[in-house]
């Protein structure tokens, strides 16, 4: 099973977020976990053992998003939306 969808997601995070300590764990039965090697303490687990898919979903819902691009034609959209 590739892991660069997973790396993907965690570099994606370190972005985000601006925490350059988030790492990525992977485990012999195909499993991953996010930890955060903060330079201060031991390493503090995140998240659970996940399968890849389910480990992708958790970091790109986990930390501070990025505010959605919207174009006027959009925002008049959602606007009509709301009036009904």
């Amino acid at each position: 099973m590739r892991s660069t969808r997973a790396t993907a997601a965690v570099e994606r995070l370190k972005e985000r977020s601006g925490n350059e300590h988030y790492a990525m764990v992977r485990t012999g039965d195909e499993s991953f976990y996010l930890v955060d090697n903060s330079p201060e303490g031991e390493p503090l687990v995140v998240s659970e053992r996940l399968p890849l898919d389910e480990f992708v979903a958790f970091v790109k819902a986990f930390g501070p998003q990025k505010p959605r691009k919207a174009t006027k034609s959009d925002l008049a959209f959602e606007k009509q939306l709301i009036k009904k």
